[in-house]
């Protein structure tokens, strides 16, 4: 049982972070990377070529964190690979200790620097999170035999801010019964549709069957936030954010303001099992949050047991 199943399983607030993207420089680009957060984390995401652009694959940064101490998250997405290499990976993953796998389907080309790449999407994520949970039974899709079977602890991800909003929960659930376990949500700066889907989820079961923990994502300037709003799929900001930030005497501090505003109402909502946190910048913004936030290291969580703050 991986660290990260073991936290959820036990009922302890968890935190996971999303490692930059790694294109050269050996293990220490990645221990680089890691470094300044690595005391609070329960497992770091490998990830596999955001925003449709080519990186270092998922399953060598993944080992890499392993063999570095770090657990990770094997992020696997459907645009880039047939069902054979998918499988393959998960099964090459597993061959060295990495359980924990994050299912989705990925970024349209259109939005990465090679848009004449050639889409695959063989499987969609469900179908993917059901191979891997086929996997995990001890056969690959075609039916043959895998012995002893790897064993894997299958997430995914859902957005709480795209429409239509009534189909999210539904689309979560539906994916719970392909086999994931937990959830790293998309980025949500509404904080009243982050509420709606936590409470939508709650309500419907999803949150006792699965994992939620919602993404927070550290930015350094307005600039930063406008470009989430105008350029990334699937994620907006509201104007008087960025307003707030761009009119502040310090946009840097004020930008950190309110992501650790973002991360404290997250944090407050029930039904959340912990958070998920984002910094596109080489700096020790995520452990500054969790200081800020009073949430302990991952060691003090582990001997005295942490749990999710709830609002009376």
């Amino acid at each position: 049982m991986s660290r990260l199943e073991e936290a959820i399983a036990e009922g302890r607030f968890v935190v996971t972070a999303e490692l930059l993207t790694i294109d050269a420089g050996g293990l220490d680009a990645v221990r680089e990377r890691f470094e300044p957060f690595e005391p609070w984390v329960d497992a770091v995401n490998a990830t596999d070529n955001t925003s449709a652009h080519a990186h270092a694959s998922p399953v060598a940064v993944a080992i890499a964190l392993k063999q570095l101490g770090v657990e990770p998250v094997m992020q696997l997405v459907c645009r880039d690979r047939n069902r054979l290499a998918l499988e393959a990976d998960i099964a090459g993953a597993a061959l060295h200790g990495i359980e924990n796998l994050c299912c989705l389907t990925g970024d349209d080309v259109t939005a990465g620097d090679e848009p004449e790449a050639r889409r695959v999407f063989d499987l969609d994520s469900s179908q993917l999170i059901a191979t891997a949970a086929a996997m995990a039974r001890g056969h690959y899709l075609s039916g043959r035999k895998i012995d002893p079977a790897p064993h894997l602890f299958i997430g995914a991800v859902e957005n709480p801010a795209a429409p239509p909003f009534d189909y999210r929960v539904e689309r979560a659930l539906e994916k719970v019964r392909a086999g994931a376990r937990f959830f790293q949500l998309q980025v949500c700066f509404h904080r009243e549709l982050l509420e709606r889907f936590i409470a939508e989820a709650v309500a419907s079961g999803l949150a006792d069957k699965a994992a939620l923990i919602p993404s927070i994502c550290l930015v350094r300037s307005p600039r930063s936030l406008r470009f989430i709003d105008e350029h990334v799929p699937g994620i907006s900001v509201p104007p008087e954010m960025i307003e707030r930030c761009e009119h502040a005497s310090d946009s840097e501090a004020e930008c950190f303001e309110l992501g650790c505003e973002l991360a404290e109402h997250a944090r407050s909502l029930p039904g959340i099992a912990g958070l998920h946190l984002i910094s596109f910048r080489r700096e020790a913004g995520i452990a500054r949050l969790c200081t800020r936030l009073a949430i302990p290291t991952r060691a003090e969580r582990e001997t005295r047991g942490y749990r999710s703050p709830v609002a009376v």
